[in-house]
């Protein structure tokens, strides 16, 4: 996450590489597979899967197709490519398909709200949301389908297990899980219409010039490593993405900001605040795992080590959301308190910093 994708997608956030199409001698296996109607009409091949596949975007169709996944007849295609009458079209992976079964863990979950309709918990960082390629277990859906007593739920098309959105691995925050198809079906279009609240806190390096600010550029994959998210500045490339931000505590060398979502895009506040030259402290996709601001005194250092070995993560908190209750149509606000590994980390830069004479 995202910093988030509210599409569930047939491939793991973090691993999401398909096949760099660099060598075609490699060996596939096909995950899925359909025959077009003999009066099908002209239809580019990514809407055609997003109408079949279930819980996956158009986005993610055309990374696929551009990895050289998608086949018609045999032979890759790209996206725009539309689909004929008779057209065997599937979809090639580099591992083999596992039917998905989630089972239910005895995992204890955080929930701090729920009712008949509906769940938040609090996600711990590390914690995987959803099982995928290399994560079929111990993950946040698994302990959720045991709390609501559910037997073994084969296929994610299953509308009980209602996870509305997503939030990355080391990411720790609120997450909104519902438990109805239609309770799942208004909260997915209330994220789709940008009407819920979601606020992150995030430590950054860096001491930022002002007060607060709006980030605004699409964001897509970086052709150059498939594993990071980039803002493309031209305007027919990635997604749109706006992240605003206000300055809540100056440390000089890092600072603690308030992150409030437009959009949710993968990655969103990782990318964007790298975009502006603050990258999140101790991320280590995006650089944020060096020591990007500060002295060269080995003292320093060895305080910087020391705070990414207490907070071995992105600093990234995902502490509150509001949304519209889908049965009653109360507005509900939920606060979660900072983990402690994070809330640790900032204790010790607000006190190395009021020992700081260049900081006062």
């Amino acid at each position: 996450m995202i910093e988030e994708d509210n599409n569930i997608n047939f491939l793991p956030e973090d691993d999401i590489e398909i096949s760099d199409g660099s060598d075609n001698s490699e060996l596939m296996y096909e995950h899925y597979r359909y025959v077009s109607d003999k009066g099908q009409s002209p239809l580019r091949v990514d809407k055609f899967l997003s109408t079949r596949i279930v819980g996956t975007s158009r986005n993610r169709l055309q990374q696929a197709a551009e990895a050289n996944s998608i086949l018609v007849n045999g032979n890759p295609v790209k996206s725009n490519y539309k689909v004929k009458p008779l057209d065997v079209v599937t979809l090639v992976l580099k591992w083999p398909r596992r039917e998905l079964e989630i089972t239910p863990e005895n995992i204890p979950l955080n929930i701090v709200y729920e009712d008949d309709d509906l769940m938040v918990i609090n996600k711990p960082p590390g914690m995987v949301v959803h099982p995928g390629h290399g994560n079929y277990t111990g993950t946040l859906v698994n302990a959720v389908a045991y709390h609501l007593n559910f037997d073994n739920i084969k296929d994610l098309e299953d509308p009980r297990l209602g996870l509305v959105h997503r939030i990355d691995k080391d990411t720790s925050g609120l997450l909104l899980v519902a438990k109805t198809p239609e309770a799942k079906t208004n909260l997915s279009g209330q994220f789709f219409r940008k009407e819920t609240k979601r606020l992150y806190n995030a430590l950054v390096w860096g001491n930022p010039e002002s007060e607060s600010g709006t980030i605004e550029g699409n964001i897509g994959r970086d052709p150059r490593d498939r594993m990071l998210m980039k803002v493309f500045p031209e305007s027919d490339q990635g997604k749109t993405a706006v992240t605003h931000y206000r300055v809540l505590e100056r440390f000089g060398y890092v600072t603690l900001v308030e992150c409030k979502l437009d959009t949710g895009r993968t990655h969103q506040i990782r990318v964007h605040m790298k975009h502006i030259g603050h990258t999140l402290f101790n991320d280590e996709r995006y650089g944020g795992n060096e020591i990007l601001r500060g002295t060269r005194y080995t003292k320093y250092k060895q305080f910087v080590n020391n705070c990414f070995n207490i907070c071995p993560r992105q600093a990234l908190h995902a502490k509150t959301l509001g949304f519209i209750h889908p049965r009653t149509g109360e507005e509900i606000f939920i606060d979660s308190e900072i983990p402690d590994d994070m809330s640790e980390v900032i204790e010790k830069w607000r006190n190395y910093t009021s020992s700081r004479d260049q900081f006062q």
